[in-house]
C-alpha cells in the first residue's frame, strides 16, 4: 500500500492577487516617510513657562463682589437681550462704576439673536489710559437666557470686573489713579448668553480691540464646581502659552492647584471642528489672544440659582483673575500673534508642525491606492458599476441633507451663522420630534428606493474592484479636507487606514471584519463624545453637530466632505456584507 503523501503547508496568497490585493509591503515602506515629520513635530515642542508674579498680594474685594452678584441676580433676575430688564442691568452696571470717576462709552446696535428675534444690544466700555498703546481687554457678559432660575447666570462676572475697575479708580482732590502700564480695557458685553454677540462685535468693529495683545474672559466665577480654562475658537487659532500659563499659574496659586484645562485630545477636536463657545472663541476667530476662566459648563445652569453662588470660589477666581491682569501688565512686551497650539503636559506642540504630521500622514494611504487603482487598470476591473453605485448612495446622503436643511427652514433647526448656536437654547435644547420623526420616515422611503434601483455588480472574486473604487473616493475626500482644514484629518484617518485591510481580511471570521469596520468609526465617534463631554449634551450631541452645519458654523464643503465619507462608509459596509455571505456560501460548498 503506497504511504500517504505528506500535506503541503499552506501558501501564503501573493500581493496583488484577488486574495490579497493590498501591497502591505509597500504600505510599510511609505510609512517611514512619516519619521521626518514626527522629528519636526518633536524638536519644534517648547516648553513655555508662566509671566512673574505680582510684587504685591491681590487686593480684590471678595465680600463686595458677592454683594454686587447678589444684587444684580436678584433685582434683574431677568436680562435677556433687547427687554427692559437689560436695559436696567446696563444702567444697574454703569451706576455702579459711576464713584470711580471712570467714564463708561455705549456702544448700541440692533441685530437677530436666535429665540429673540431682532432687537437692540448695547455694550458698555471702559478704559484706563496706560503708558503703552498696547491693549489688555477683560470682559464679562451681564445678559442671560431669562427667568428668575436663571438670575445668577454671569452675575457674578459682572460684579467681578467693578471689583477689578475698582482699582484703577480716581482718587483723592488731585484726581490720581493707579497708571498701568498697559491701556486696559473693561467691556461688559451684551448678547453672551447668545453666541457671544457683543464679544464679536467688539472684536471685529473697535479700534481697541485692534491693539489687544491679551483678552481675559470672565465667566460664572461663583459656581461650586472646579474652575477651568477655555481656549476652543471656531478658527484654527489658540492663545499664546505666555497668555495661557500665566492665567494657569495665577488661578492655581489662588485655588491651590486645582484647574481643569482641556485636554490634548479636547484640545485637537476643537482644532479639527470649526467650534468654539464662549467669548473668548469670538476674539480669537478676530485673531486676539484670549482665554476664558469659568466654573461652569457652557450649558450647565450652576450658578444660575442666587442660593448655589459660592462664596469662597468668587474670591479665590476674583484673585486668580487680578493678580493675572497685574502680571500680563507688567510684561514689557506681549505676543499679540495668535497661532495654533497643542498643550501636552507642560509641553506646547506647535500647530504647523501638527498639520505636517497630518498631511504627511496621507502619504502611505494614496501610495498604496494607487497602486491598487494601477492594478485593477491592469486586470481590466469593470471600475464604472461601483462608481455608480458610490454615486447612488452619495445621491442618497445628499436626500437626507437635503430634508435636514428643510427642517431648519421649518425652524427645527439652526440656520444662519457662522456663530455657534447657544446648546441649551431654542431649537437644540431638546430633539425636534416631530421634524426628527419626519427625517426618518422620508429618509427610510429614500433609502428603500435607492436600493430597489441599486445598479448590478460585476462578479470579479472578492469585489476588488468595489474596493478600489472606495479607496479612491476616500482619498479625493482626504485631500479636499487637508486643504480645508488640515486639523480635520484626525477624523478621517483612523477609517483610512482601518479600512484598508479590509479586502485582506475576507478569508477571516465576520466578526474580524466587522471589528475593523468599526476601528473605522472611530473619527467622528470620538468628536461626538468630545463635543458631549464639552457642552454637556449627552445624547443631543449628534443633533447639536447637525446644527454647526445647518448653521453655517462648520464650512459647506467640511459638510459635503462628510456626507461623502458617509457614503463610501455605506457602501464598504455593502461590500464587506456581500463578501461575507459569498465567502461562508463558498465554504458550505466545499
Amino acid at each position: 500500500m503506497e504511504p500517504a503523501r505528506p500535506r503541503s503547508p499552506r501558501r501564503r496568497p501573493r500581493r496583488g492577487t484577488p486574495a490579497r490585493p493590498v501591497n502591505t509591503h509597500l504600505l510599510r515602506n511609505a510609512s517611514l516617510l512619516l519619521l521626518g515629520p514626527v522629528l519636526v513635530l518633536m524638536f519644534t515642542a517648547i516648553r513655555p513657562g508662566a509671566l512673574p508674579p505680582p510684587a504685591l498680594p491681590p487686593a480684590f474685594d471678595a465680600v463686595s463682589a458677592l454683594r454686587l452678584t447678589q444684587e444684580l441676580a436678584r433685582d434683574y433676575p431677568n436680562r435677556v437681550p433687547g427687554t427692559a430688564g437689560a436695559d436696567r442691568a446696563a444702567r444697574w452696571y454703569r451706576d455702579r462704576l459711576a464713584p470711580y470717576g471712570l467714564p463708561v462709552v455705549e456702544d448700541r446696535w440692533r441685530t437677530g439673536v436666535l429665540g429673540v428675534g431682532e432687537v437692540e444690544l448695547a455694550n458698555l466700555v471702559t478704559v484706563v489710559p496706560g503708558s503703552s498703546d498696547e491693549v489688555i481687554v477683560i470682559v464679562a457678559h451681564r445678559d442671560n437666557t431669562g427667568g428668575s432660575s436663571r438670575a445668577g447666570e454671569n452675575a457674578s462676572g459682572t460684579a467681578a470686573l467693578v471689583e477689578l475697575i475698582r482699582s484703577y479708580a480716581v482718587t483723592g482732590s488731585a484726581g490720581r489713579r493707579l497708571e498701568p502700564h498697559h491701556t486696559l480695557v473693561f467691556l461688559s458685553s451684551d448678547g453672551g448668553a447668545y453666541g457671544s454677540l457683543g464679544a464679536a462685535r467688539f472684536a471685529r468693529t473697535s479700534p481697541l480691540s485692534e491693539r489687544a495683545v491679551a483678552v481675559l474672559s470672565l465667566d460664572g466665577l461663583a459656581g461650586a464646581a472646579r474652575p477651568r480654562l477655555e481656549l476652543a475658537s471656531y478658527t484654527s487659532h489658540a492663545s499664546p502659552p505666555a497668555l495661557y500659563r500665566t492665567v494657569a499659574a495665577r488661578v492655581r496659586e489662588q485655588t491651590g492647584g486645582e484647574l481643569d484645562r482641556p485636554g490634548w485630545l479636547t484640545q485637537l477636536v476643537d482644532l479639527a471642528l470649526p467650534f468654539g463657545y464662549g467669548e473668548q472663541a469670538q476674539f480669537l476667530a478676530a485673531g486676539r489672544p484670549a482665554v476664558r476662566l469659568a466654573t461652569v459648563p457652557d450649558t450647565a445652569t450652576g450658578e444660575s440659582d442666587v442660593a448655589a453662588l459660592d462664596p469662597l470660589r468668587l474670591g479665590q477666581l476674583g484673585r486668580g483673575a487680578e493678580a493675572s491682569l497685574v502680571s500680563l501688565d507688567a510684561a514689557i512686551q506681549l505676543s499679540g500673534r495668535t497661532a495654533a497650539f497643542l498643550y501636552v503636559g507642560d509641553r506646547a506642540l506647535r500647530g504647523w508642525a501638527l498639520k505636517l504630521l497630518l498631511a504627511s500622514a496621507l502619504v502611505p494611504f494614496a501610495v498604496v491606492t494607487l497602486d491598487l487603482l494601477g492594478r485593477a487598470f491592469r486586470r481590466g476591473l469593470r471600475l464604472a458599476p461601483y462608481w455608480r453605485a458610490l454615486r447612488r448612495r452619495l445621491g442618497l446622503w445628499l436626500a437626507i441633507a437635503a430634508l435636514v436643511f428643510g427642517a431648519a427652514l421649518a425652524g427645527a433647526l439652526p440656520l444662519g451663522g457662522p456663530l455657534p448656536p447657544p446648546a441649551d437654547a431654542p431649537p437644540l435644547d431638546r430633539w425636534p420630534a416631530p421634524a426628527a420623526a419626519a427625517v426618518a420616515v422620508l429618509a427610510a422611503a429614500f433609502w428603500v428606493r435607492s436600493r430597489r434601483r441599486r445598479p448590478s455588480l460585476p462578479t470579479e472574486r472578492g469585489g476588488v474592484g468595489g474596493y478600489t473604487v472606495c479607496f479612491t473616493a476616500l482619498l479625493l475626500v482626504s485631500l479636499v479636507v487637508a486643504v480645508v482644514n488640515t486639523y480635520a484629518l484626525v477624523f478621517v484617518l483612523p477609517s483610512l487606514y482601518a479600512w484598508l485591510w479590509l479586502p485582506q481580511l475576507r478569508a477571516r471570521r465576520a466578526w474580524v471584519g466587522d471589528a475593523v469596520y468599526g476601528l473605522g468609526l472611530v473619527g467622528p465617534a470620538v468628536a461626538l463624545v468630545v463635543l458631549a463631554e464639552q457642552l454637556d449634551l449627552g445624547l443631543r450631541a449628534p443633533l447639536y453637530a447637525v446644527g454647526l452645519a445647518t448653521s453655517g458654523t462648520t464650512p459647506w464643503l467640511l459638510s459635503v466632505c462628510a456626507l461623502c465619507w458617509a457614503a463610501v462608509a455605506g457602501e464598504l459596509a455593502e461590500l464587506l456584507t456581500t463578501g461575507s455571505e459569498a465567502e461562508g456560501a463558498q465554504a458550505r460548498r466545499v
